[in-house]
């Protein structure tokens, strides 16, 4: 399991936060997603063989106005 924090612009309220939270979760191979309003980012426990970092960021790019940051 890897554990990654990625920051995200774009949430303002518990609502994005928790919708950030949900895209992420729906992907396959991902174990949680703790999205964190304060600090800008989210940590993801995620299988890196199930799942990529770069299909995190599209999950969370396609749920709304925000954008997940790979760095």
């Amino acid at each position: 399991m890897t554990t990654k924090t990625f920051k995200v612009e774009g949430m303002k309220c518990s609502h994005c936060k928790a919708h950030v939270e949900e895209a992420i979760q729906a992907l396959p191979g991902v174990e949680k997603a703790e999205a964190h309003l304060d600090a800008a980012n989210v940590a993801v426990d995620f299988d890196a063989a199930k799942v990529s970092a770069e299909a995190i960021k599209k999950a969370v790019d396609e749920a709304g106005h925000y954008e997940l940051i790979l760095e």
